[in-house]
């Protein structure tokens, strides 16, 4: 008979054959274990673009247009990570994070800009 082991603990298995886990700890560390590594950059990317999202629609909310690069830094944005750069008609460049957006005008100053969206969540392609 095949000498088989928990892939956590390394303990003998007895039972099914294709038995993996000596029981529901071992398998639940297991995964999460595996689950957490995998998914490290993911989460701290989705971290920073949900802040960089909260900040703008706080901002648009409360009925602001304009606002500068400082007073978004200072709110803790990263300028470095959006979700898409679409390019209009005037050649200005619009930054998203998801929906809520920027562009930047002269002297630093910023036009804060919402894209509507006429997709709906069931029609998108995974």
């Amino acid at each position: 008979m095949e000498n088989r082991k928990c892939l956590e603990c390394y303990e003998q298995l007895k039972g099914r054959a294709d038995q993996k886990f000596c029981s529901d700890p071992c398998r639940s560390a297991y995964n999460n274990r595996h689950c957490n590594e995998s998914h490290i950059v993911i989460n701290s990317v989705n971290r920073i673009l949900k802040k960089n999202y909260l900040i703008l629609a706080t901002l648009l909310s409360e009925g602001k247009t304009r606002t500068s690069k400082s007073d978004l830094q200072k709110k803790g944005y990263r300028f470095d990570y959006y979700t898409c750069v679409i390019t209009t008609r005037s050649k200005s460049i619009n930054y998203f994070c998801y929906d809520h957006g920027f562009r930047e005008n002269e002297n630093n100053k910023l036009t804060l800009v919402r894209q509507e969206s006429n997709m709906k969540l069931s029609e998108v392609e995974y």
